[in-house]
């Protein structure tokens, strides 16, 4: 069996940077297990798999360890392969998914989520999570993931995982966020997963969900702008919309291919 493999840089308007995804149209679902080792195979954070059925769009997201509820970059990259690699005409693209029907509208080369808020809730900091860092948090949140506050944005450039102790969290498809003021854009962040193969994620556009609500009350305004200082790096303009967040970024062609199941 073969299948066609798109890779695509998302959050980003540059080759190597951002967050890489995979992407990989299927004429059907194949079996969980066969997805899972495709995904581990292709080793980047997320591969997204889509069946077009002509009347909707059914989207999964699968890391190297397990499949996940949601994904902002590899949902993005998504909806650039279908509109720049298979010529899809709509400029508005519905997905449906584990989280609900995802609407992300293309417009002048740039992709806009439509994305479930997930307001973060004040949290108490697990003994682990404050064993394994070496600045500790100002703020503690949690809403899928652990939203930690930092006093800057050095910070969160200079924060630092102490792995024996991060990687025994049992945080099921969430992660750790490290955030702060920027200080060329409204917020910064930097995304951990305890016990993943990708340790950092590049760009995170899930975790956004929880970011984009919380420096909207701090800063008292609806659209935001934010990075995330990974190696890579990212830029998303942000809107908040009470129960909804919209995410907006570019992405780039890496590669096409094909996977060779036999």
């Amino acid at each position: 069996m073969q299948l066609h493999l798109y890779q695509i840089d998302a959050f980003t308007e540059e080759i190597f940077s951002g967050n890489p995804a995979c992407v990989v149209p299927l004429s059907e679902w194949l079996p969980d297990d066969l997805l899972l080792k495709i995904a581990k195979e292709n080793a980047v954070a997320e591969t997204a798999f889509f069946v077009d059925s002509g009347y909707r769009i059914e989207l999964r997201w699968f890391t190297p360890e397990m499949e996940m509820d949601l994904c902002g970059h590899a949902t993005l990259a998504t909806a650039h392969a279908l509109r720049k690699i298979r010529k899809y005409s709509k400029k508005k693209i519905l997905f449906e998914t584990r989280s609900g029907e995802l609407e992300v509208t293309a417009e002048n080369s740039k992709y806009t989520l439509n994305f479930p808020a997930r307001n973060p809730e004040p949290a108490e900091l697990p003994e682990l999570l404050r064993k394994s860092l070496n600045i500790q948090p100002i703020e503690v949140l949690k809403a899928r993931d652990f939203v930690l506050v930092l006093e800057n944005e050095e910070a969160v450039k200079n924060i630092e995982i102490d792995r024996l102790h991060f990687d025994q969290l049992q945080l099921g498809t969430g992660g750790v966020i490290v955030t702060a003021k920027g200080t060329d854009c409204d917020f910064v962040s930097r995304f951990f997963t305890p016990g993943a193969s990708v340790f950092e994620d590049p760009v995170t556009g899930s975790a956004h969900c929880s970011l984009i609500p919380y420096w909207s009350i701090k800063f008292g305004k609806q659209e935001l702008t934010a990075k995330q200082l990974s190696e890579r790096g990212g830029k998303l303009f942000c809107r908040n919309r009470e129960d909804r967040v919209l995410i907006t970024g570019a992405a780039r062609t890496y590669s096409i291919g094909k996977i060779f199941t036999e």
